[in-house]
């Protein structure tokens, strides 16, 4: 009876004992990444879920793109190291064995200009499963480099491996399922606290309220997410400024100075990436909405519109330091002539708005730039004042229907451009050549639209919530059909006379247009003002954020690989057949 009653106890123990750790480790493993941080921290970077994370990024639009035969064929010459590719695979494969959740990496303070970041995840199986993987990687990044020095710390029962170099250190240890990782031993101390709930509840940043309010706006599908509190950045700022002496009046702080937060996500909808920004702050402009005027401009052949609430009347001193480094001294005409920033805001609208278009018959797009006119005889006064500053040429004026247009003819260069203003009692328009603006000006005074009644753009519009200050569109199909007619015979002339780049790519297996198109849908952005602070959304194969800086790495690379070539592009070459307006 004895032995029975000693079983049905221990048996009690040990049910017990399996409930409370399950439930301790159900706590940990859902564990946050903002509960793990401390309130003041500046930055954290998260993701939710890589493996779900990376089955939605392979059945993405542009990853199908990636996959297509005829461009794995392409890109089997510029990516023929085959051996970085393999290392790549491998390093995802054991990413994907790991299964990490709530992955984090965090800077949670900056002391003497020294940073302190700490990062971590939750894997899947056990430490000595993890470890396996994680210390292949941690043997690779360290190498066997005899100055490093290797120390092991007990804390409540973890074991820390701090590694050290000179005056660096990096810190690691493991609280299943948890790996944590940081630049001291304290931070991975004070993460240890927080995983296994000691010290005090309240300095969590998931406890701090702007973070609160922030997060709130944060989808709750994204495959990845990141905050920043930008105020140890504007008490910085605001510090050298009153070192200085410069101290601004009430109201009148720099845009950093006013933000409270600033958030992102990024999640996939239907194949496409969907990017969302928050700053939380002051409206900036006040009584006035996007109106998407200049959209009249727009045609079936329009592969770029933007409009944007900017009042350059409030910058016309930054415009006129610009302008200097660009080397012309138009803005500083306006001071000259006694024209000021009130006079500008009397004469123009603070809608500006952009329209790139690409008739299948040109060689080249076209871009407009437009401001609507609220005062005709300032707004004269004004362009007149600074075309007269401009020292690089001078600028015929003329008279159609009504309009007044300025004409200049540029230096002789690749590209024959002839930049003209147009200028009527509703509107300015700016471009590369009086056909395209002349064109422009009279579609401003004709309605509808053919860019506002086409279904691509309804199509891309309906996407995102309404504009308030911000809305840019991009027709990717279109736009990517123009490059290939225009560049595709350049590229192969290119290949044909140029060695380093016949060595680099195989301009024969450049993959047909129709191969990519399918792949590609507009890309559109929108930014509102919603409650306390600016809602920016982007949504497409790529988003416009990601599109920016592509295009920035693109140029880089591609000016280095010029130079590294000793190639350069004679400026004084002139071809009267590449002009940008439509061909006869």
């Amino acid at each position: 009876m004895k032995r029975i009653l000693f079983v049905l106890i221990a048996l009690a123990v040990a049910v017990f004992a399996g409930w409370y750790y399950w439930q301790f480790s159900q706590r940990i493993s859902s564990s946050s990444a903002a509960s793990l941080l401390p309130r003041e921290t500046i930055f954290v970077a998260q993701i939710p879920d890589f493996n779900r994370a990376l089955n939605e990024w392979q059945h993405s639009d542009v990853y199908q793109l990636y996959r297509e035969p005829a461009v794995q064929d392409f890109l089997r010459k510029p990516l023929g190291n085959t051996q970085k590719a393999d290392a790549v695979s491998q390093t995802l494969r054991e990413i994907e064995q790991l299964a990490p959740r709530n992955a984090f990496v965090a800077l949670t303070s900056i002391e003497n200009n020294n940073p302190k970041i700490a990062g971590g995840f939750r894997f899947n199986g056990s430490q000595d499963e993890a470890e396996r993987i994680i210390g292949k990687w941690r043997s690779t990044l360290l190498g066997q480099d005899s100055s490093l020095k290797r120390e092991k710390l007990q804390y409540e029962g973890h074991e820390i491996d701090v590694t050290k170099k000179g005056s660096l250190s990096v810190a690691t240890v493991y609280d299943p399922p948890w790996f944590f990782v940081a630049t001291d031993p304290v931070e991975v101390q004070a993460l240890l606290d927080r995983a296994d709930r000691r010290g005090n509840p309240d300095n969590r940043l998931d406890k701090d309220e702007t973070y609160r309010a922030a997060v709130s706006r944060r989808p709750s599908n994204d495959v990845a997410f990141f905050y920043l509190q930008p105020k140890i950045f504007s008490q910085r700022l605001a510090a050298l400024r009153a070192a200085v002496g410069s101290t601004p009046a009430p109201g009148e702080g720099t845009m950093l100075e006013q933000m409270r937060c600033v958030t992102g996500s990024i999640r996939f909808e239907n194949g496409k990436i969907h990017d969302v920004f928050f700053m939380g702050m002051p409206k900036l402009e006040q009584n006035t909405t996007l109106t998407r005027s200049s959209l009249s401009l727009g045609t079936k052949e329009t592969f770029f519109y933007l409009a944007m609430l900017l009042n350059l009347g409030e910058r016309m001193d930054t415009l006129n330091q610009a302008a200097a480094f660009a080397g012309t001294k138009m803005f500083q005409a306006l001071s000259e002539s006694g024209i000021t920033a009130a006079d500008w805001k009397a004469a123009f609208g603070i809608e500006v708005g952009a329209l790139g278009q690409w008739p299948s018959n040109a060689h080249w797009p076209s871009l407009l730039v437009t401001l609507p006119v609220t005062d005709a005889a300032k707004a004269g006064k004004i362009v007149e004042a600074m075309l007269r500053g401009d020292e690089n040429g001078s600028w015929t004026p003329t008279e159609k229907d009504g309009v007044r247009y300025f004409s200049k003819q540029s230096g002789v260069s690749l590209v024959t451009i002839a930049p003209t203003i147009g200028l009527s009692d509703r509107m300015l328009i700016a471009g590369l050549d009086a056909t395209s603006v002349e064109e422009a000006m009279k579609r401003a005074r004709s309605s509808p639209s053919e860019l506002a009644e086409s279904p691509t753009y309804k199509g891309a519009d309906r996407l995102l919530p309404t504009p308030t200050n911000f809305f840019a569109y991009i027709d990717t199909v279109q736009l990517y059909s123009r490059l290939d007619t225009s560049l595709r015979p350049m590229l192969l002339m290119a290949a044909a006379f140029v060695p380093a780049i016949a060595g680099s790519i195989d301009a024969g297996k450049v993959p047909p247009p129709e191969v990519i198109a399918k792949h590609l849908s507009p890309i559109v952005s929108s930014q509102r003002y919603d409650r306390d602070g600016y809602m920016a959304e982007s949504i497409g194969p790529i988003t416009l954020d990601q599109l920016g800086i592509g295009v920035a790495i693109f140029s880089s690379f591609g000016a280095a690989a010029v130079r590294q070539s000793g190639l350069g592009i004679p400026s004084a070459v002139s071809s009267p057949g590449l002009s940008p307006s439509p061909t006869p």
